[in-house]
């Protein structure tokens, strides 16, 4: 089963003493889409290469103890994708006693998550308002 968090959720997330890539990590699986604008702090692991680079993911995040995945909408390739992650961090043989990580998609994906907060560079970068505007409208 799939657990969500809200984008005001993740907001308060990003803005508290919490470092990411130590304590979180925001995994953004969009493709081509991922111009524009993303999460603050959020690695880019496109979808059409998730099953390539899962691998390496979960290797490179064993200690990390939540994961937010999303894509646009996190309607498909977010939930997918964490899926996809969940399945293969299972493989991974953990220490004794080790928490398993918490693993939750981001409900609506980036594209409401830029509505509410496109205006907060502690919670967006890299963003493009004409490539909204173009693609969105």
């Amino acid at each position: 089963m799939i657990e969500y968090i809200s984008s005001d959720e993740l907001a308060v997330l990003i803005k508290s003493n919490k470092v990411s890539r130590k304590d979180y990590l925001i995994v953004d699986v969009r493709d081509d889409d991922w111009v524009g604008g993303n999460i603050k702090g959020s690695f880019n692991s496109p979808s059409h290469r998730f099953l390539f680079d899962v691998g390496r993911l979960v290797r490179d995040t064993k200690h990390v103890p939540l994961l937010v995945f999303h894509c646009t909408m996190s309607q498909v390739r977010g939930p997918k994708a964490a899926r996809i992650y969940t399945e293969q961090r299972a493989k991974v043989s953990e220490v004794p006693g080790d928490a398993p990580p918490r693993i939750v998609v981001l409900r609506d994906g980036f594209s409401q998550f830029q509505v509410k907060f496109r205006n907060d560079p502690a919670l967006i970068e890299n963003w493009d308002p004409q490539v909204w505007a173009e693609n969105w409208h």
